[in-house]
């Protein structure tokens, strides 16, 4: 197969989004130019960038849906990346529609800003509401913010960030009332009730109902828990049906093992086995009291588990040949990739010490069974080669890896890590579509 045939997945996801976006910006400036310019310029603006504003909160919906075609090929780290982007423009149209309205509203009645905002939220019907959702969606963007996330446990910033469907509800109530593009034109009402129905529509499908529906055929539970190492723990969960769950090598699921501690806690780890139809495993480090927490897990226990999840699969695979390259406990969908990635297979394993290296003699015997090449490399984080070069350092993967222009290479680890590979990888001029990467923090 040609490499453009095997790169379509993501090509053909990526122009879809971008082409609905762009339809819908299309049609929603085509709305607001069949109502007729306002009053005053200045609302004017407002008023377009408000429905830009709200047009973009829906698309930020449908990137968060977690819907399986969307997700399979570009995956959820890609699709969360373009979430939170997507979440700056929506704070800063939504932040211009107020300010334009307000201060064109001021003009008319030659009164202060200030005054004005006051006078439209007692007196104009919905204008509370949006001032509301206003504010529940800056508050969401703050918990967002990277000091603030690295501060805010998973289960805390979850429920913080429930509270944009709260806002979502003000904002479409205040809009579809309110807005002047809608009241009176049939069309505009009916498009714009569309559009959130299928934005709602998409979230409840692929994070309510499809979960639901999964666990409920499937009725996973703990088979065994193995110790592979001191801190190293892998889980074998079994269920009904598993050969038809749609689960491929090097994806992951959020997992809520159902126990009086934990059924409130949702991890995300990634399988580290293909996929056999009869059971999944995930093999997990302690480096929280979550992870840790898991080799007190009792067999029979039960388990909810959403996904399978992203795109570090063997679908974007565009040659004959593979360079997998892991580090750490991000050697779990690598190892899973080995069982199931085409062609000749070269693997880097980058470890501080011999001792991390979990899983080490299984992926030497399923090396030597299908005549792959592993590397371990172990050593401190500034550790080199007998040349001097360092471990991933662009000279010492293309030593290894002769031949590494013409495979694709998938990488998986800590983000410091991985992106001293994807520099290594961009100084020996790999092209960009034979790079996969899965970031850690989704990975494991």
């Amino acid at each position: 197969m040609t490499t453009l045939s095997l790169t379509r997945p993501r090509v053909l996801a990526r122009t879809g989004l971008y082409t609905v976006l762009g339809a819908n910006v299309a049609l929603v400036t085509v709305l607001f130019a069949d109502a007729g310019p306002s009053a005053d310029p200045l609302i004017s603006i407002g008023r377009l960038l408000g429905m830009y504003g709200a047009l973009l909160m829906a698309f930020q919906l449908v990137l968060i849906a977690r819907l399986s075609w969307l997700d399979r090929r570009l995956g959820m780290d890609r699709l969360t990346s373009l979430h939170r982007w997507t979440g700056f423009g929506v704070l800063w149209l939504l932040l211009g529609h107020m300010v334009f309205i307000v201060f064109g509203y001021a003009n008319l009645s030659g009164t202060g800003p200030v005054g004005e905002l006051v006078t439209l939220a007692t007196t104009v019907e919905g204008i509370l509401q949006a001032i509301v959702a206003f504010a529940l969606i800056l508050f969401v963007g703050a918990a967002s913010a990277r000091f603030a996330r690295r501060k805010l446990a998973y289960e805390t910033w979850h429920f913080i960030h429930l509270y944009t469907y709260l806002a979502v509800v003000l904002a479409f109530s205040h809009q579809i009332f309110e807005g002047s593009s809608f009241i009176g034109n049939a069309f505009a009402r009916a498009y714009w009730w569309t559009l959130w129905g299928g934005a709602l529509g998409a979230v409840l499908l692929g994070r309510v109902i499809l979960p639901l529906w999964r666990n409920f055929r499937h009725r996973l539970r703990v088979a065994a828990v193995v110790p592979e190492s001191d801190r190293v723990v892998s889980v074998y969960v079994t269920g009904r049906n598993l050969d038809q769950l749609p689960a491929k090598a090097g994806q992951f699921f959020i997992w809520r093992f159902l126990t009086k501690g934990r059924w409130w806690a949702a991890n995300p780890f990634s399988l580290s086995a293909a996929p056999d139809g009869k059971s999944l495993r995930l093999t997990v480090k302690a480096l929280g009291d979550g992870s840790a927490s898991l080799r007190h897990i009792k067999p029979g226990t039960r388990v909810f588990a959403e996904g399978p999840y992203g795109a570090f699969t063997t679908m974007h695979q565009t040659k004959q040949n593979a360079l997998l390259i892991a580090g750490g406990v991000g050697i779990t969908p690598i190892r899973a990739l080995l069982e199931e990635i085409r062609g000749h297979v070269v693997l880097f394993y980058r470890v501080n010490k011999h001792d991390d290296a979990v899983l080490l003699q299984e992926l030497d015997e399923l090396a030597r069974s299908r005549g792959a090449v592993l590397h371990l490399l172990a050593g401190p984080v500034n550790a080199q080669d007998a040349h001097g070069n360092q471990l991933l350092s662009a000279k010492n993967v293309a030593g290894l890896a002769p031949d590494v222009w013409d495979r694709d290479v998938f990488v998986c680890g800590p983000p410091p890590m991985t992106n001293a590979v994807l520099r290594s990888l961009r100084e020996l001029g790999v092209p960009r579509e034979q790079i996969h990467a899965e970031r850690f923090s989704l990975a494991s």
